[in-house]
Formats: C-alpha cells, sequence, structure tokens
C-alpha cells in the first residue's frame, strides 16, 4: 500500500514538473516580467526620497552613541530612548506616506472602475485596450509602493542588528516587545500589511474583466489562482512582492523550503542548461538513497545479533552511513562545481558496491564488512549535488516545484525504505548465497542502483558550464545591487550617489563596521562559514541538530526498544515506521497552506519545540509498566512537530543567512546538511553506547540528551526570538 501511494505521488510530482516545464517558454509575460523587475530595481523613486528610512543618519547616530557611552558622556538608558524614539519617527514617517500612497492607488482603481462600468455597456476595442493599460500602469505605481516598502523594512532589520553588534546591547528584543505587539503597531505595517491585500484584488479582478478571452468563469474568484497568476506580468510581479512582505505561503512553498534551495538573483537557466529527465534522475537520485538509508532500520538489530554482536549495535550499523555522509557531503559540493554527471555516477557505483558487501557480510559472517558497506553507502551520498542541480539548473518558474519534489522525494523514500523491509520476509539459499530478511535489503538495493547507473549513463544530460557560470555569478550590476541593499548601502536607504561622493571622507559611507562582509564572495572552508553566521542562524542549526538527533533516536532504536517492550515482529516495525513516514506530506500541506497563513513563522518555530518537548517527555518509561499506546502516540507527537519544526526552521533560516552562504561549496545547504548528519552520528552512537547498559535502560537514556538539547533549542529560541523576522 505504501508502495502504491509513495508511486502515485511520485507520478503526480513528475506530470506537474513536466506540465510546468511546457510553460517554461510559453510564458512570454515572465520574460516581460523580469525585465519589468530589472528596470524597477534599477530606477529609485526621487520624488519619494525624504519618506525613506534615513539609513545614513541612524548609522551616524549608533557610531556616535558608542562613542560617547564609551566616553561616560550618555547613559546606556538615555541612549535607548533617544534611539527609539528616532526609529518610531523614521517608521512613522514611511508608513503615514505608504498608507497615503495606497489611498491613491485605491482612488485610481475606484476611478478606473467607473469608466469600466459605462464602457462594458457599450464595448468599443480601442478604448478597452487603453483602460487595460491604465490599470497596467497602476499596478506599477503598486509595485514601486511595495518596493518602497520593502526596501525600508531592509533597512529597520539592518539598523537593528546594526545596533546591537556595535552598541553591545540587545536593543532589538526591547524595540520589536515594545512596538510589534502594541495595538496601534506601525511596525507591524511594515511587515505585514492587510489592506494592501485588498488592492491587489481589485486590480486583480478588473484587469481579469478585461481579458479578451475568459472562458467560462464569471469572476477571479471562481478561477483557479494558477489562472490568474499567467494573466498579466504586472499581476504575477506583484503577487511575489506581496508574498515576500507578508510571508504568506502555500504547500508548495512550504515545501519547497525543506530543502534549503536558496535562491539568488534573475533567472539565468536557459534551455540548453535544463533537461527535464536529468531533473527526475536527480529526484531518483533522492528517493533511492532515502530508501537505502532506512530500508535497514526494522532489521538492523537482527542482523547484529546474527552476527554475534548485540542488538543495539544496530545504532552503529545505521549510524556508520551518516559518519560517511558528514564528509561525502563536502567533497560532491565542491565536485557539483564543475559536473553533475560524475559525482552521480560515482555516487551510484559506490552505493551499489556498498550494499553488495552489506548483503555478503552475512555470510562472511563478518561485522566489519557490513560496516564498511554501510560506510561506503554514506559515501555515496550525492544530495548536495541533487540540491545544487535544482539550484543551478532548474527555470525559476519551476524550481519550487522541483524543490517541492525533491522534499516529496526524500518523504517518500522514507516511508518506502522500511515498508519494503517488511514485505522481503523470505529465506532460501541461491548457490552460496544466504537470501533472507537481513541480507535482501542489500540485494535489492545494490540491483536498484545498478539499474539506475544504466539509465542515467543512458539520459542523463549534462548542463553547460558557461550558462551555470552566469547563473551562479550574474551580472556585475545585478549582485552589486543585491549585496549592496544587504549591507545596507542601497539607495534610497542612504543619500544620493552624488552626496556619497562627496562624502567620501566619512567613514561609515564605507562600510567599515560591515567588517566580515567587505568581501562578497562565497565562503571558501567551513570555517569561514561558520564566522558568517549570526546569533540566530547559529540557533537556527542548534534547533535543526535537535529534531534530527530526537527523530533518529527514535527510528533507529524502534525495532529494539518495540521488541523488547511489546514483542514486535519486524514486520510489524516496518509498518510502524512507513505510517510515520507517511504523515510528512499530509501534515506539511496543512502546516504550509493554513496554520503558515495564520501564524509568523517564529510562532510555529517555538510552538513545534514544545510539541518535540511534549513527545519526548510522554516516551520516557516512568512507571513499572511501558504501554503501547504510550509509545505510539508519543513517537507520533514527536515525528510530526519534528517535521513541522524543520520545514519552519528552514524557511527561517533562508530569510536570515548571508547571501555569501547562497552560493559555493560551502553554502547554507551544507551547512544544514552536515549539522543534521553529525545529530544521526551522535544519536547513533548514543545508542550503542547506552546498549551496554541493557536494553531495559536503553530508552531512558538515550531520551535524557534529547530533553536537554530540546530544552536547550527553547532557551535558545527565546533569547534570539525577536531577530528572527
Amino acid at each position: 500500500m505504501v508502495l502504491i501511494v509513495s508511486g502515485a505521488i511520485i507520478v503526480v510530482i513528475a506530470a506537474e514538473i513536466s506540465q510546468s516545464e511546457k510553460g517554461v517558454n510559453r510564458l512570454s509575460p515572465f520574460a516581460r516580467m523580469v525585465n519589468f523587475g530589472k528596470k524597477l530595481t534599477a530606477n529609485r523613486v526621487q520624488e519619494w526620497e525624504k519618506y525613506y528610512i534615513n539609513y545614513k543618519l541612524m548609522k551616524k547616530k549608533v557610531k556616535q552613541y558608542v562613542q560617547e557611552t564609551e566616553q561616560g558622556g550618555k547613559e546606556r538608558q538615555c541612549v535607548l530612548k533617544e534611539f527609539a524614539r528616532m526609529l518610531d519617527d523614521q517608521i512613522e514617517k514611511t508608513v503615514l506616506f505608504f498608507l497615503e500612497q495606497q489611498g491613491i492607488i485605491a482612488h485610481k482603481i475606484q476611478e478606473l472602475g467607473e469608466e469600466r462600468t459605462v464602457l462594458l455597456k457599450s464595448p468599443v476595442i480601442s478604448k478597452i485596450s487603453e483602460l487595460r493599460e491604465a490599470y497596467i500602469a497602476v499596478g506599477h505605481d503598486l509595485l514601486k509602493l511595495l518596493k518602497f516598502v520593502d526596501m525600508n523594512a531592509t533597512g529597520i532589520r539592518k539598523i537593528l542588528k546594526k545596533f546591537d553588534k556595535r552598541f553591545g546591547y540587545k536593543f532589538t528584543d526591547y524595540y520589536i516587545n515594545t512596538r510589534s505587539n502594541h495595538p496601534y503597531s506601525q511596525l507591524q505595517q511594515v511587515f505585514k500589511h492587510v489592506g494592501i491585500a485588498a488592492v491587489v484584488g481589485a486590480l486583480s479582478r478588473n484587469l481579469a474583466e478585461l481579458q479578451e478571452r475568459q472562458g467560462s468563469y464569471p469572476s477571479i474568484y471562481d478561477q483557479p489562482s494558477t489562472t490568474l497568476e499567467v494573466q498579466d506580468p504586472v499581476i504575477y510581479l506583484i503577487h511575489a512582492s506581496v508574498d515576500k512582505l507578508t510571508r504568506s505561503t502555500n504547500f508548495l512553498q512550504f515545501l519547497g523550503k525543506h530543502a534549503l534551495i536558496l535562491e539568488e538573483g534573475e533567472d539565468q537557466v536557459d534551455k540548453e542548461k535544463y533537461y527535464f529527465v536529468s531533473l527526475m534522475l536527480n529526484l531518483v537520485n533522492t528517493f533511492l538513497y532515502m530508501v537505502n538509508t532506512y530500508i535497514i532500520v526494522p532489521t538492523a538489530d537482527d542482523y547484529s545479533t546474527s552476527l554475534g554482536a548485540a542488538a543495539t549495535v544496530c545504532g552503529i550499523i545505521i549510524g556508520s552511513m551518516a559518519v560517511a555522509q558528514v564528509f561525502s557531503s563536502v567533497y560532491f559540493s565542491a565536485w557539483s562545481n564543475k559536473s553533475y554527471f560524475k559525482p552521480l555516477v560515482f555516487s551510484s557505483i559506490v552505493l551499489f558496491l556498498g550494499n553488495t558487501l552489506y548483503a555478503l557480510a552475512y555470510d562472511l559472517n563478518s561485522l566489519t564488512v557490513l560496516l564498511i558497506g554501510r560506510l561506503l553507502c554514506g559515501m555515496g551520498s550525492a544530495r548536495a549535488v541533487n540540491r545544487r542541480y535544482i539550484s543551478d539548473c532548474v527555470p525559476r518558474e519551476i524550481r519550487m516545484k522541483a524543490s517541492a519534489g525533491f522534499v516529496s522525494a526524500s518523504a517518500l523514500g522514507m516511508a518506502c525504505g522500511p515498508a519494503l523491509a517488511g514485505l522481503l520476509q523470505t529465506r532460501f539459499k541461491l548457490y552460496v548465497l544466504t537470501i533472507n530478511q537481513d541480507t535482501l535489503p542489500g540485494w535489492v538495493m545494490a540491483f536498484a542502483w545498478l539499474a539506475y547507473l544504466i539509465w542515467l549513463w543512458i539520459s542523463f544530460k549534462e548542463p553547460v558550464r558557461d550558462a551555470e557560470v552566469k547563473h551562479v555569478f550574474p551580472d556585475d550590476t545585478r549582485r552589486a545591487d543585491n549585496e549592496a541593499l544587504e549591507s545596507g548601502l542601497e539607495q534610497p536607504l542612504l543619500l544620493s550617489s552624488e552626496k556619497m561622493q562627496n562624502d567620501e571622507g566619512d567613514e561609515e559611507c564605507n562600510g567599515s563596521d560591515e567588517g566580515q562582509e567587505e568581501s562578497h564572495e562565497p565562503a571558501t572552508s567551513i570555517a569561514s562559514a561558520y564566522r558568517l553566521l549570526t546569533p540566530s542562524v547559529k540557533v537556527q542549526l542548534l534547533i535543526y541538530f535537535m529534531l534530527k538527533y530526537a527523530m533518529e533516536i527514535l527510528l533507529a532504536e524502534s525495532s529494539v526498544v518495540t521488541s523488547f517492550y511489546f514483542g514486535w515482529s519486524t514486520s510489524s516495525v516496518a509498518i510502524f515506521l512507513a505510517v510515520l513516514g507517511l504523515t510528512v506530506l499530509p501534515v506539511n500541506a496543512v502546516v504550509g497552506t493554513y496554520v503558515s497563513n495564520l501564524f509568523e513563522d517564529r510562532q510555529i518555530l517555538l510552538g513545534s519545540e514544545i510539541l518535540v518537548l511534549l513527545g519526548i517527555l510522554l516516551s520516557f518509561k516512568l512507571t513499572s509498566t511501558y504501554t503501547m499506546p504510550q509509545y505510539v502516540s508519543s513517537a507520533l507527537i514527536t515525528f510530526v512537530a519534528a517535521e513541522v519544526l524543520e520545514g519552519v526552521n528552514l524557511a527561517l533560516l533562508a530569510q536570515v543567512m548571508s547571501s555569501r552562504l547562497t552560493r559555493g561549496t560551502y553554502n547554507g545547504g551544507l551547512l544544514s546538511t552536515e549539522a543534521g548528519t553529525l545529530a544521526r552520528v551522535v544519536a547513533d552512537g548514543t545508542i550503542t553506547l547506552a546498549g551496554y547498559l541493557g536494553e531495559s535502560w536503553l530508552l531512558n537514556v538515550t531520551l535524557l540528551p534529547s530533553l536537554i538539547i530540546c530544552l536547550a533549542s527553547i532557551a535558545a529560541t527565546l533569547l534570539t526570538y525577536n531577530s528572527m523576522f
């Protein structure tokens, strides 16, 4: 049943991506939208200059306050009040202007609506065309206003972080707490406003009614949202801008964020670079690898005892794959800078050999051979290549679907692995080889990787590297715009370029206090990447470590715990793990479609951590009896909460991470992978070490570190809560 469901979902994902691929070249409005977006980014609204956040002034004030406090001229409390008052004034100026412009745009739409009502009674083609162009012009005005809000929101974030960094005080916590939750909050108007949605809706509806071909739908409210998005490039871009400002999301976007595939700059992918079959081969590689990871979980304890070891040695057997993955993630990420085909071929060969050794270990009666086989499987982990291919070689308009496909393939592989193990319940001899529930997972996966290698060799198309360079390193002008904005140097957050040239002697204009970000090249080592991590990013990596640790403890010891307490068979364990894996997609559908639009990401983050803590607490054996309902319910709470936590955590991580970690070998995806893999290694090692105390102690001893790490992550989240925005 699990295999049928998984296969059906994979087919649906492939169909979605394929359908989107067909539309890549058909959506000519998208190309026009991108061209307009570039012009919008390049042009400043000069007449709005005085309404922007005066970033340069506030930077100077921060420097002045630091000098005054160091010299004893001002008390800290006085500085906090003065700076807060100045920031209040800046935000109020921006918000009132925004509301004024929003009203002007709404009035224009109202006037055009009156013209539309008259015109539709006696249609004139030329007049309809003129009216439509007038609506599009209003749409451009709305885009300028959205860009205005976005740039000011960036300025507010940057100046708060700069104050904390230079002044050595957590001003952000104080300011967000006192302003964000106030009933008259102007800060919320900048970051999450509601009125703009009504303006966008009115503009979209009126443009839709002026379309030449409307089909059978009476209004936009009866049409699928996808139909609305492609009707005009200005509407498409407005929706993207509103989503960025309000952080509204849907299932596809929420699921895609799990992959932590960071987007940067404009889309430079051409037809020669993108090939649908190559993308599917990457997704199949992801699926097979996750199947390979979890197919041995239900039988690892039985395999270790058959080789003369303790059942808890299953922790080492399962974790040895993660140990090797810590290193393979780095060299595969570096290798993908030059090729995608070669590392995938190498991955398939190594995984074929590793699974073959894993299966042969039974007849050789060698635990060493078994562990070498699992280490080789870990050395074949090409998830870094799979992520990089989607990031670099898939067009922007289907990249989110490809990212969602990556996450779905991982989740389905996680469910299919144990399910396959439950089906492989047989025993016979094939010449000198023993075929049973312990060795069959190795033989099945070895055959699967051999078949995949043949398909890969025949069908994979290596992308054009010249085109890739253009995408990974955008043109100098565009990159300068993006990185200047990140460093707080983008106009009109500062004065005009002419005024800046007159102030060349001013240290603040040079951004000298940006220290570690003077160079905008990608990080060149793990150490340099670590130095780019802010406290909030470090906390999010700790959270990622915690959730992966808790999940690995739950999954890896499930066969030992359920066998000891409940007498479950291998098939029962396999069904239990498969059901857990199948909860991933429906849970994320609910969170992505509904919960994420009702609550902020940081609220969901903290709530999910508390649920993980609750699941861990419920898992402890505190009485003489340990019941199956207690174990199953606690496991379900822990697993589901950890899955929700993973998606929200990676979404927040992508928002606050430095742009230098969006590209290169040592990128944000690699850091999160390393944190998660390290957590799995530590968890599996804990299971084996705890096994020396006896199986009766295994559950509580392994849950204790999970509890401590979870409490630490909650405390760290509360300390950095207001910087997660």
